[in-house]
């Protein structure tokens, strides 16, 4: 049988598993629900119940202590070794999967803190210190990976767990700081956009984005949407780099090897069909740009992503 034919023969699991609060028992690390509040810590190691393709509705900050392998976080596929540090947004579909896990698995692979929006946002509506921190939960939506940070954020955690009530608090918030100071850090999404800090101008590029997004397949021109805007197409192409950090034409590629990745993850459409529902209007035009962006081909994407579902056993 084909490796093809093998993959088809079993059914794929299209979404990630959304877990919630009663799942989460003690027994697979995590803290009594009756001794935590806004901050939740939990380690684990490896192989666990807990290392599957899934999302919940808090932010994850996630530190690896042993063992290396591949992470996915949404449609991004890399490589991670310990010293890995990455902040995940609410919903944001994640795994590791150790490759080098000794016979028996290890003890404790990952350090992890959890925390939830809502509080954060309210808190930060009355106490102006924290907007610091909104920039940081910004970049959280599309994923974080943070560089050079491991050893110190390692003993920020292990504060955090030792104290409890204002004291934990108070030990999460100077992680935080730390990690809202970071410069060295990539985002591990496609598409990101800036605020220059007019609402105007932000809204108008939401607009232009939503456009570009809810109809991937038809022609995009820079000319017409200056135009739109009674902007000349110099002037659009500034304003839109300002805003997205991308060209126009780079952002639209962007956005439509997102897509594909979604497609190629979520579906089974072949991938030339998936080319030309994204936008792109020949297939090797398709592969090329979506080797430039996942240093992968489209298939051999589709083929490692197959493998997020693993690691539970």
């Amino acid at each position: 049988m084909s490796v093809i034919d093998r993959n088809r023969s079993i059914p794929r699991q299209l979404k990630p598993e959304l877990e919630h609060d009663y799942a989460r028992s003690p027994d697979l690390g995590y803290e009594a629900p009756d001794t935590t509040g806004f901050v939740r810590c939990l380690s684990h190691g490896f192989p666990t119940p807990l290392a599957r393709w899934h999302c919940h509705d808090e932010y994850e900050l996630h530190l690896i202590t042993e063992t290396s392998g591949k992470v996915f976080v949404g449609d991004w596929i890399g490589q991670f070794q310990p010293g890995h540090l990455v902040l995940t947004g609410p919903r944001l579909p994640h795994n590791w999967l150790s490759l080098d896990t000794p016979e028996g698995g290890v003890a404790l692979r990952d350090l992890v803190i959890q925390f939830q929006h809502a509080p954060l946002m309210q808190s930060a509506a009355h106490i102006a210190e924290l907007n610091e921190l909104l920039p940081l939960l910004e970049r959280a939506r599309h994923g974080v990976e943070f560089f050079g940070m491991g050893e110190r954020s390692e003993r920020h955690w292990h504060r955090i767990k030792q104290s409890q009530g204002l004291r934990r608090l108070t030990a999460f918030f100077d992680l935080m700081s730390d990690l809202a100071a970071c410069t060295d850090y990539r985002l591990l999404s496609s598409v990101q956009l800036q605020s220059d800090g007019s609402d105007a101008s932000i809204d108008q590029i939401h607009v232009l984005v939503t456009r570009i997004t809810d109809h991937l397949s038809e022609t995009h021109s820079a000319a017409a949407l200056a135009a739109e805007l009674g902007m000349s197409e110099s002037r659009f192409s500034r304003f839109f780099r300002k805003a997205t950090g991308n060209t126009f034409t780079d952002f639209v590629n962007r956005v439509r090897i997102s897509r594909a990745c979604q497609l190629l993850m979520d579906t089974d459409q072949q991938i030339t069909h998936i080319c030309y529902e994204v936008g792109f209007n020949n297939v090797a035009n398709f592969n090329r740009r979506f080797l430039e962006s996942k240093g992968l081909t489209p298939s051999e994407f589709r083929k490692q992503s197959l493998t997020r579902f693993r690691g539970a056993a």
